[in-house]
């Protein structure tokens, strides 16, 4: 999700009007500038009972059903309002960088997408689990291994920006927990969409504490 200041004025304070079948979302956007310390120090790996897993050339269909497990609560839409090949484009492309958590069982739990195709950036595109293996401790080890890999990636242009964005659709920790891995917080938007459960992306029943209005 590429998020662009496009110079518009700042919204008004005050209540704003949402057309009948649409979402409003406030966007912030996150971000660090150097490798934290912690990540300078070698340390033990911890024992997770989860690895991670790339997926290079992943198929289309295999995204998307990995994607909606992790998002549907949170209602992940824009990856699914992509054809095939507009999804390929991306996932294929040379400086993204798509994994899987799997567990023991080598099932999918969790997704972590790197996108470097901003020249000095990586960005966390997905990051997240599906909701049985929330609450366990996942997530810091997952953003150790990103972090790793976001500020190391031997490129021509070295990063000089790591980023994520959440919004207020998300779990509500999300922000304090990129805070407390050393992130800070920057700007922020108000997004417009579709309800994605209207626009058929995503079942009516995704999602429950957003209620879904219909006509």
């Amino acid at each position: 999700m590429a998020i662009v200041h496009d110079g518009a004025a700042p919204l008004a304070h005050g209540f704003h009007s949402v057309a009948r079948g649409d979402l409003a979302a406030v966007v912030t956007a996150l971000e660090m500038r150097a490798m934290p310390q912690a990540l300078r120090r070698p340390v033990a790996e911890p024992d997770v009972p989860v690895q991670l897993v790339r997926w290079s050339g992943c198929d289309p269909a295999r995204y998307r059903l990995l994607y909606q497990r992790v998002g549907a609560p949170w209602l992940w839409w824009s990856r699914l309002a992509l054809d095939d090949a507009a999804l390929v484009a991306i996932l294929h492309h040379p400086a993204v960088e798509l994994y899987a958590v799997t567990d023991r069982a080598r099932v999918e739990i969790g997704i972590l997408e790197l996108d470097f195709r901003v020249a000095g950036a990586c960005e966390i595109a997905f990051f997240g689990f599906v909701p049985k293996a929330t609450g366990q401790g996942f997530g810091k080890w997952l953003m150790r291994r990103a972090l790793q890999r976001a500020w190391t990636r031997g490129d021509a242009v070295p990063v000089s920006r790591v980023w994520v964005h959440t919004c207020t659709l998300d779990d509500a920790r999300a922000a304090s927990f990129y805070a407390s891995q050393g992130f800070v917080p920057g700007a922020r938007f108000v997004e417009v969409f579709r309800d994605p459960r209207l626009a058929g992306l995503l079942p009516a029943d995704a999602a429950p504490l957003h209620p879904l209005i219909v006509d």
